[in-house]
């Protein structure tokens, strides 16, 4: 079903972008992968990627930037022709107290895990109308779902990309393109590894941390469901319920 298609993961250098690129590129798709930094990394998820017999090729770029975004898109079409499928996986976080929060911690969290997904978005969609098919999944959270003290810049970021999700679900439906989004839970990657005390961890039914895997799984799966958009998919072990 996906043989052939091509996807632009975001993050995709590392933790659940690697493993969404990589999941994809085992269902045939080609995958061009977006990084903020590490060109190692990049490099490394490109060579598994193609073990699949696919095309793949890392770009170094900052989606916050609208500018470089629609540089790098422009790129991505010189390379692969056209673009069915986004997943918007790029995000930091700069977790902080309220009170004591830097404006800076607070804009940097929007604009990369936000504006950033808008980004991607805006100079994809052309794309995705002359293909006349279109499949985006953005990476939210549960934070944006219920909320996490000490997340107030991350959990609006994700509660941000739930009404991003919706909105471009509704206005693009006419024109074949899907619009869902996953909300993962605490999962098992450099973000949370410093997490394994948390007390929230003790809320989760299923007793555990989610694996990268498991995200990859949901994104698969809203990708090749046709008759679902504007979905939110909870990836949490029931944490959220």
């Amino acid at each position: 079903m996906l043989t052939g298609k091509t996807a632009v993961v975001t993050g995709g250098s590392r933790g659940i972008g690697e493993a969404i690129a990589i999941k994809l590129s085992s269902l045939g798709t080609n995958v061009a992968i977006i990084y903020a930094g590490n060109t190692e990394k990049a490099e490394t998820v490109v060579e598994k990627c193609r073990t699949f017999g696919v095309n793949a090729v890392s770009y170094k770029c900052d989606v916050a930037d609208f500018s470089a975004v629609k540089e790098t898109v422009a790129k991505i079409k010189a390379d692969f022709g056209s673009v069915q499928i986004l997943v918007n996986n790029a995000g930091i976080t700069r977790d902080g107290l309220l009170a004591m929060m830097k404006e800076s911690d607070f804009d940097d969290v929007l604009d990369t895990n936000l504006k950033g997904a808008f980004n991607m978005i805006r100079h994809i969609t052309p794309l995705f109308l002359r293909a006349k098919e279109g499949a985006i999944v953005n990476i939210s959270s549960v934070s944006g779902m219920v909320g996490n003290a000490g997340q107030c810049n991350y959990a609006a970021s994700k509660a941000g990309l739930i009404g991003l999700t919706k909105s471009v679900a509704k206005e693009l439906a006419p024109k074949n393109i899907r619009c869902n989004a996953v909300a993962p839970g605490f999962i098992a990657t450099e973000m949370t590894e410093n997490q394994t005390d948390n007390p929230l961890l003790k809320m989760i039914p299923l007793g555990k941390m989610g694996e990268t895997e498991d995200v990859a799984d949901a994104v698969a799966y809203l990708i090749t469901a046709k008759y679902v958009t504007g979905e939110v998919l909870r990836v949490d072990g029931g944490m959220a319920m």
